[in-house]
């Protein structure tokens, strides 16, 4: 396993401490309740198969449900990254004690504002991100930092960090990455929004932040070329880690076979497509608006909208995932 340095540093840039990061991230949420739904101790028993072979770095989020399930497997240097929509100082402090309670840890590695969007969006979670500035300087927290879909997001926490006076910084960026766009909001909508988030990340990096990247395979819809895809993520200087959602030991010795030889097995592809293993399937999340775009895009006539949501006929669909391309908000995967 090949690891990243993620430097932890004062308000002022003084460096405190450095912590030693997988560049495979174990991507905990579809093995929540939010997508498989795997039970608590299957959960742990795939995360400490992710241990065993080396991964030490995992990604949930307070709206993951996916604490137990770490807290099942997590071992005392095993480096834990979390993320909230909290924005006043009160859901801070109790997403941070959620934290800490559920995962049995007496501090939190990296703690992030989830989904930001701009500058403007950061500093409109301003008095949350103080309260984690001051749980950094009492040693609750490592590293504070933001995740985000757009590429005025990552640009956004750069500017943050030049023009906030309040005694505190940004350390961590986890952004959109992928080889298609799958999911990237971009800043400017005339321009390539791959490219867009590639310079905005490199600026970022050039600025001292440790990026680590999501759904390098663009929510399992990139599947059909996955080493293209996570190649794609692995070769960017900028990017220090990826999160990789998993839910299988079969899934976990895949990914850290490919992150130590740059490839994946043919029995790896045959148990994706169901010949062996687990069959993936569609998964339509809750924020789907129903606005049938998906629909329109499938060639195998497999989606529908009902009930003001998109519906799917797994007998029909062939996982091509035409259908997350089309999808604005980022609501189809294939888990």
């Amino acid at each position: 396993m090949r690891y990243s340095s993620l430097h932890i540093k004062d308000a002022d840039g003084t460096q405190k401490e450095t912590l030693k990061v997988s560049r495979l991230c174990f991507g905990s949420l579809c093995i929540g309740p939010l997508q498989s739904d795997l039970p608590v101790a299957d959960g742990a028993r795939i995360i400490r198969c992710a241990l065993d072979l080396g991964v030490n770095f995992i990604d949930t989020a307070q709206l993951y449900g996916t604490y137990p399930h770490i807290a099942g497997a997590a071992r005392a240097d095993t480096i834990i990254s979390t993320k909230t929509y909290a924005y006043t100082k009160k859901l801070a402090e109790d997403a941070l004690d959620e934290a800490l309670r559920e995962l049995g840890r007496e501090v939190i590695d990296v703690f992030l504002l989830h989904e930001q969007e701009s500058v403007h969006t950061i500093y409109g979670h301003i008095e949350a991100l103080e309260y984690f500035f001051e749980q950094k300087r009492a040693g609750k927290i490592k590293a504070v930092g933001i995740s985000t879909h757009h590429t005025a997001g990552v640009s956004g926490a750069v500017e943050f960090n030049r023009t906030y006076k309040g005694g505190g910084r940004l350390d961590v960026i986890h952004p959109m990455l992928n080889i298609d766009g799958l999911g990237i909001i971009p800043e400017k909508a005339e321009e390539q929004k791959v490219t867009q988030m590639e310079l905005a990340l490199t600026d970022a990096k050039e600025n001292g932040f440790f990026i680590f990247s999501m759904k390098p395979l663009g929510g399992g819809n990139l599947f059909a070329r996955a080493d293209t895809a996570l190649r794609f993520c692995l070769d960017k200087p900028y990017v220090d880690s990826i999160a990789v959602g998993m839910k299988s030991e079969a899934e976990v010795r895949a990914n850290v076979n490919f992150f130590g030889t740059g490839r994946f097995t043919d029995e790896y592809y045959q148990g994706y497509l169901g010949r062996a293993g687990q069959k993936k399937r569609l998964h339509i999340d809750g924020w789907c608006e129903g606005c049938g775009k998906c629909a329109a895009a499938c060639p195998a006539n497999a989606l529908g909208v009902s009930g003001g949501r998109a519906v799917c006929d797994g007998e029909k669909c062939v996982l091509c995932g035409y259908c997350a391309r089309a999808c604005e908000r980022f609501a189809i995967k294939i888990i």
